[in-house]
């Protein structure tokens, strides 16, 4: 039997399972740079807005972190600058692809289950690579094709696609090695978003200190040097294309090195009494670990958004059309303020991701077998329960004041008045939560309900983030946009904001947690 015996079959159960959710990421994470320069072409058609606004980023240190370096003034090397985040955000869908659909299965036993027929050792890695790769492909691929579209030149278009797609294969990879060294998903998601922290950590620091070698470490850091649309440099498209094999001849031979379940290293033994007896003393010690790594990332991200606020409100000064998109946007005429409405938004949509994930730990749990005998015990199913939820609705509120109070420390800082902005950006992160905890409450809600479709929350935050990022650029009716939590979220920077859509959006989500609690006090336990 050849060591890829089943590939094939696998492809097709995984392409069953992400049937949805694969198509979903890949089409948002490919329209996102197209309306980018949409925006460029409609509200920079002037060569001389352009050349202020490429030279007020480029001297801001926080846009240069967030975005990265911009080696021109054309639409569409602000374009690519403006589209470098993305490559943070396609490494991380894949990495978690990838895991998906290695380490979860195998932590909950389906993987045995199919070793036990006549599949090849390097099946249900290979597998998983493969349609990972090729989703990265065709996001580049239709990345490319979107901005030819929007009148951007072919080749720069391309080299810019590429680079993205190449991004994601590279962290899909390292996400391939990760599952091969610890026994839990969580742990191998922990060491994969690791690596990718360092990754941009590296890149950053090249780009804002004169470092330009550390850059040149970072996988994170090659995209914006392809330079697309100014001089593209095709031979840098070798280098995640090398790493990518390294990474795969490092995972393959990792993978047959341990035993079906288990991890290369060994597992962190805790206590299981003091403190951390029961079950809320467990869902701490299960959610401590996320929780804080959410929290330290939020933080970095709110001083660097704090810090390229003043920035932001300068580069668009004199460009009337950019100035009232600003303010509608942040319901304020100042534009940093404004900016920092729109980008607090944005971040909330993120905290309802941690929302999303620490109440689906709960399946989690149940699928791995740990929940069944712990409810076999004295613990009430709704103890049980309430406890992960306790962490799906504050875990939001935690990292949403970090973020709120890191972007009033810095912003602050640049405009001479910590004390005044502090308490201010701290209000405008914590008016996001109650939008993250519908999607929370979504989450429990499927949990309760029909738990095989929990995972549907991600699709749902999913359509928040598309309906928030395009929904205005495709024109969508107001009552598709309503269906968004988020666009009800009000703008607490403005002069007119009432409590209503709080009050009514924390309603609308303890209603959704609550009856995903009925439902899961009388269903069975463990459900396939």
């Amino acid at each position: 039997m050849s060591t890829l015996t089943g590939t094939r079959h696998l492809v097709r159960l995984i392409l069953r399972r992400d049937r949805v959710l694969l198509p979903l990421w890949v089409l948002l994470l490919a329209l996102l740079p197209m309306t980018y320069a949409t925006s460029f072409f409609e509200l920079y058609p002037d060569a001389a807005q352009r050349a202020a606004y490429a030279t007020g980023t480029a001297s801001n240190p926080s846009i240069v972190a967030l975005l990265g370096p911009v080696y021109g003034d054309s639409i569409g090397a602000l374009t690519a600058q403006r589209g470098g985040f993305l490559t943070l955000v396609i490494g991380l869908v894949s990495l978690l692809t990838v895991i998906r659909h290695t380490r979860t299965e195998e932590e909950a036993g389906r993987r045995e289950l199919l070793g036990a027929t006549v599949l090849g050792r390097y099946a249900g890695l290979t597998a998983a690579l493969l349609v990972t790769y090729a989703a990265n492909l065709l996001l580049g691929l239709l990345t490319a094709a979107g901005l030819v579209a929007t009148g951007l030149p072919a080749a720069g278009s391309l080299a810019y696609g590429l680079s993205a797609a190449l991004a994601g294969v590279v962290f899909a990879t390292v996400g391939g090695v990760a599952a091969q060294l610890t026994e839990t998903a969580g742990g191998a998601r922990g060491i994969a978003v690791g690596a990718l922290g360092v990754a941009f950590a590296l890149r950053l620091v090249g780009d804002t200190a004169d470092r330009d070698w550390a850059s040149w470490l970072s996988p994170l850091g090659w995209a914006p040097r392809i330079r697309a649309y100014e001089g593209e440099r095709w031979w840098v498209l070798a280098l995640p294309v090398l790493l990518s094999v390294l990474l795969a001849a490092l995972a393959y031979p990792l993978s047959v090195r341990r035993d079906l379940g288990a991890g290369l290293l060994p597992p962190r033994l805790g206590p299981a009494d003091g403190g951390l007896a029961g079950p809320f003393g467990l869902a701490w010690r299960l959610h401590r670990g996320q929780l804080v790594g959410w929290s330290v990332g939020f933080g970095l991200l709110g001083l660097i958004l704090g810090g390229a606020a003043e920035a932001a409100g300068e580069a668009v000064q004199g460009n009337a059309a950019v100035e009232e998109i600003l303010a509608r946007l942040g319901g304020t005429s100042a534009l940093a303020e404004a900016y920092l409405g729109g980008t607090l938004g944005f971040v909330g949509l993120a905290a309802a991701g941690y929302g999303i994930q620490a109440a689906l730990r709960m399946r989690a749990e149940e699928v791995a077998g740990r929940a069944e005998p712990l409810l076999a015990t004295a613990v009430h199913r709704s103890r049980w329960l309430v406890s992960h939820l306790l962490f799906a609705l504050a875990g939001p509120v935690v990292v949403l004041a970090v973020a709120g109070f890191a972007v009033g420390v810095t912003y602050g800082l640049s405009v001479g008045d910590v004390p005044g902005q502090l308490p201010r950006m701290v209000g405008v992160g914590l008016a996001q939560v109650p939008a993250a905890w519908v999607l929370a409450g979504l989450a429990v809600l499927l949990y309760g309900v029909l738990p095989r479709l929990a995972p549907v929350a991600w699709g749902a935050l999913a359509a928040c983030v598309l309906l928030g990022q395009l929904g205005a650029v495709l024109e969508l009716s107001q009552w598709l946009l309503d269906l968004s939590p988020f666009s009800h979220t009000p703008q607490v920077l403005g002069d007119d904001w009432t409590v209503t859509p709080l009050i009514t959006l924390t309603a609308l989500a303890v209603a959704l947690a609550a009856t995903g609690t009925a439902a899961f006090r009388h269903r069975d336990v463990p459900t396939s």
